[in-house]
């Protein structure tokens, strides 16, 4: 079954109009939403996402191309992204996010979204949004959809990411209007300033992306010109990494000028290390997350081995577990401006 975008507006009000039978017909032909299933359009497995090699390069440089050309309270308009060409005929009310990042973006802007796809390792809304996001439907995980849930929700516009969902973006476009950025993570300030402009909601976003760059410099220029290195560790089930230059958290410690180890300084969002090889974590201050529950992780391994005990962080007393829905799983601008108090606290005591 082709991967097609829904360019025209005769399609995008045909699809918006399909009976829920019709949209459960096409999730038939599509295949699995699970985690070893295609995420990318391209046949890579969507568990592969951490050594993107020469598919980072371009990542954020293309995404920031995306957008449109609308003005703002403009309706229809019509808006470019991963897939292709996505027209949206009224401001959006009702939206569906398929994952964190997504979700941020949208309560960022002051939308509350009817639906979420959460991650596997954490079925509820982040505890850093709760107070501003309502009250969202859940519509699987972001690598199980629940195409029903989703179109129960009547939604008027679903906002996604092809490596999470392009196998389901013409189900989904059948549903609603639906735009994806290329990726999460190290592209979430163009994946922001692309679901604004879904949102029409850009001059916000702009601001509050120039808010946090203010803030980042702000930090670097209070933490003067001997800056720590900063090693970033997530212990995950069956893994450990070490996230480097191409993540969401790789951005922000580049953003505030803090040097990395060399082994993370690299063009990818990790690479894997095991509990034997914790010496390679070492820097003058080290940071660790645990996606979901940590006893599903060797983080309790890693941390009673002697390797652990032995690094220059852990002896002075400056390595500090951190919260994985902001450092890691966040993956917009409200969680980067927590990380960034996150990090003065700690550096600057």
């Amino acid at each position: 079954m082709s991967i097609r975008p829904s360019g025209s507006r005769k399609r995008v009000a045909a699809a918006v109009a399909l009976p829920l039978a019709a949209v459960l017909a096409l999730s038939a032909c599509g295949s699995s939403g699970g985690s070893g299933s295609s995420g990318d359009g391209k046949g890579k497995s969507k568990e592969k996402v951490a050594q993107g090699g020469k598919d980072f390069a371009g990542a954020a440089k293309k995404t920031a191309s995306f957008g449109t050309d609308a003005k703002p309270g403009e309706f229809p308009r019509t808006v470019t992204h991963a897939m292709g060409k996505t027209e949206i005929k009224k401001q959006p009310k009702r939206v569906v996010v398929l994952d964190v990042g997504e979700f941020d973006n949208a309560v960022s802007l002051g939308v509350k979204p009817v639906g979420l796809a959460p991650t596997e390792g954490d079925n509820g809304i982040p505890s850093y949004l709760k107070k501003q996001a309502g009250h969202p439907k859940n519509v699987g995980t972001i690598n199980n959809l629940n195409l029903e849930a989703v179109a129960k929700l009547k939604p008027d516009l679903i906002l996604g990411s092809q490596l999470r969902a392009a196998d389901k973006y013409k189900q989904l476009s059948a549903i609603a209007p639906t735009v994806f950025s290329i990726r999460p993570g190290f592209t979430w300030k163009e994946n922001f300033l692309l679901n604004a402009a879904a949102l029409d909601r850009t001059k916000q976003a702009k601001a509050q992306l120039g808010a946090y760059e203010k803030k980042a410099k702000k930090l670097g220029d209070d933490l003067g010109d001997k800056k720590p290195t900063i090693s970033m560790v997530r212990y995950m089930p069956g893994m450990i990494r070490l996230y480097a230059k191409a993540s969401f958290i790789g951005t922000i410690l580049q953003d505030v000028g803090l040097p990395r180890p060399k082994n993370q300084q690299v063009n990818d969002l990790a690479t894997e290390i095991s509990s034997e090889r914790m010496d390679e974590a070492d820097a003058d201050w080290i940071f660790t997350g645990a996606y979901g529950d940590p006893k599903a992780t060797d983080r309790a391994k890693a941390q009673d081995s002697p390797l652990w005990k032995k690094l220059r962080a852990v002896k002075e007393g400056h390595a500090k577990d951190v919260n994985d829905e902001t450092w890691y799983l966040g993956l917009g601008v409200t969680a980067a401006d927590e990380v960034l108090d996150d990090l003065r606290g700690h550096l600057l005591k």
